[in-house]
């Protein structure tokens, strides 16, 4: 086997870098014949210049660049210049202005980008840009027209996607900020939870009108004002919760409508904040009244999503007379109001109350509806539910908490028993031409004949809301999901609506087509669960960021949100 010997290695005796002048160095070691130019890391070489561009600025970047060189190293470079051959002397230099980029090219932005007839944004070509700028097929003069806008830009299209949302509630500068959490890192929780026990019912549902199944464009029914009573308390304001809390049955209590949203927390876009209250060893999971619980969101996931009017700024009184006026129909707080009226009006109008088969009652009556009440009930049950959130036999955390199922189906078993349950919910269409439409085809033309396409907008813009739909269907242990569509009578009045369409679906199939992971939720509230027991006892404040996917969690003062809800009691007392 051959041997491997280091070569040997030669001091500088002269203290330096690079090769010795020391006449003592061995031979075979210095560069003969070799030009060498001296460099010290002070040398300036001087900024790039762009020797195609003949400006005044970038000829004295040349020169610049020119006389560096020449300095470095000067007397020896020369040595390494290089002369043309005999080949190459007939090479020259034909043109060396710059190129004018031609107008109406695609990827040319301006007023001319489309003129030239390209795909990009020709009239009529294959493949044009959509409302607010989306991409998409077809072609024609508004494609044309809204490609020229997207060089150009319009009135506030930049503030489109760069507009700030604010929070939806006021961060208090005593508030301390305990944890931050990032929706990726929430993504990759799992947590895996048995079937839930069944603790107490309450409340009356009625049977849902099969024939709302059988209703399409052709045959559209308006839609019903029905003037109902549906009850939706907070956690620690419901009196059933407070009695099991008496009994200890768990460790955690909430409502389906709040465990939803913690567990849906990686799809939200739009602010949020979940009142976290740890009495002893139990936590309450609360929401506010008039937050962001009660109202049902449009369009949240969309590219573009609807947008609330910017306020003018006072500092500038021209802005006050320029600023357009957005349609105050169409805007996302409009539209949450709209959706939310539409939804309470479905579930109501879509039950028989007055014709066979007859109410089912629960073992209890609505525990929220006072004797002194003469508005009639809306079809509601509540069913309270234990799940056990333990990852060990031994270890004891359970989750209780309030669903609701909304309608049973005739003959598909005992209500009673679980069967036949009916979660009630409806999608709304207010304007495909509307600024956060996010490109959903007319309903009227495309639900009868092209329904998958239908529900896939939908799944893309409203991801979060028929994933939180669906969880809390599963929660509460309905069989079936009766989803309406609901669009308006006429796209500019909001007051007049009609029932396009309704179906149904399992929960669980649904789950998998929307690609909602129950395990994941669990992860999630069971993470949250294990912070908030962490610290002492006392108040808290989960808080979903309003332009970021984050959520925080803050320790907040003990009368926190409580002298709003004093000042409301007073104003209730100062009107009666």
């Amino acid at each position: 086997m051959s041997s491997f010997t280091l070569p040997p290695i030669y001091d500088n005796p002269d203290g330096g870098w690079g090769p010795s002048t020391s006449t003592n160095f061995p031979e075979e070691f210095k560069f003969k014949d070799i030009p060498y130019a001296p460099f010290a890391k002070s040398d300036k070489l001087g900024r790039v210049a762009d020797w195609n561009d003949l400006s005044t600025d970038n000829r004295q970047s040349a020169a610049q660049a020119q006389n560096a060189r020449q300095a470095f190293g000067s007397g020896t470079a020369s040595a390494f210049a290089y002369f043309h051959v005999e080949d190459e002397s007939s090479f020259s230099l034909v043109d060396n202005k710059a190129t004018v980029p031609r107008r109406g090219t695609g990827f040319n932005r301006g007023r001319g980008g489309a003129r030239g007839g390209s795909a990009w944004g020709a009239r009529g070509g294959a493949v044009g840009t959509g409302r607010g700028g989306r991409t998409g097929p077809g072609g024609g003069r508004g494609m044309g027209q809204r490609t020229v806008q997207s060089g150009r830009r319009g009135w506030r299209d930049w503030e489109k996607n760069n507009r700030s949302r604010e929070a939806s509630v006021v961060i208090s500068p005593s508030w301390q900020v305990l944890e931050e959490i990032e929706f990726h890192r929430l993504s990759k929780l799992r947590l895996e939870v048995d079937e839930p026990e069944e603790l107490e019912t309450y409340g009356r549902i009625f049977a849902y009108d099969k024939t709302y199944d059988r209703v399409t464009t052709k045959s559209e029914k308006p839609l019903q004002v029905v003037d109902r009573i549906k009850y939706n308390p907070t956690t620690s304001e419901d009196p059933v919760i407070q009695q099991l809390a008496g009994k200890n049955v768990a460790r955690v209590y909430t409502t389906d409508n709040i465990l939803s949203v913690l567990m849906c927390a990686p799809r939200s876009v739009y602010p949020w904040d979940i009142v976290i209250v740890r009495e002893g060893n139990n936590l309450f999971l609360d929401k506010r009244d008039g937050g962001p619980f009660d109202t049902v969101t449009v369009n949240e996931n969309a590219a573009d999503p609807p947008q609330d009017p910017v306020p003018p700024n006072p500092n500038n009184p021209a802005e006050k007379t320029t600023v357009p006026e957005t349609a105050p129909i169409n805007t996302a707080t409009s539209l949450s109001l709209e959706a939310t009226y539409i939804n309470q009006n479905f579930c109501f109008q879509t039950v028989t109350e007055n014709s066979p088969p007859a109410p089912v009652d629960f073992s209890r009556p609505n525990p929220f509806y006072a004797p002194d009440e003469t508005e009639p009930l809306a079809s509601c049950g509540y069913r309270y539910r234990l799940f056990d959130l333990g990852i060990t036999e031994d270890e004891d955390l359970k989750l209780c908490v309030r669903t609701e199922v909304d309608a049973f189906v005739p003959g598909a078993g005992n209500p009673r028993e679980g069967q036949g349950l009916v979660t009630i919910r409806a999608l709304n269409e207010f304007d495909p031409r509307a600024q956060g439409a996010g490109g959903a085809p007319d309903w009227r033309t495309k639900l009868d004949s092209q329904r998958g396409a239908v529900v896939a907008t939908e799944m893309k813009n409203n991801s979060c809301k028929l994933a939180k739909w669906t969880v809390q269907s599963v929660l509460a242990g309905a069989d079936l999901i009766k989803i309406g569509y609901i669009s308006r009578a006429n796209p500019r009045d909001n007051t007049r609506h009609v029932v396009l369409s309704a179906t149904s679906i399992r929960p669980t199939d649904f789950a998998a087509q929307l690609n909602v992971s129950l395990a994941n939720g669990w992860g999630i509230v069971r993470t949250v669960t294990d912070l908030c027991m962490k610290m002492p006892e006392g108040k808290y404040v989960l808080v979903k960021d309003p332009n970021k996917p984050v959520i925080r969690l803050y320790a907040v003062p003990a009368d926190t949100f409580n002298e709003a809800e004093d000042a409301e009691d007073e104003a209730e007392e100062d009107e009666e």
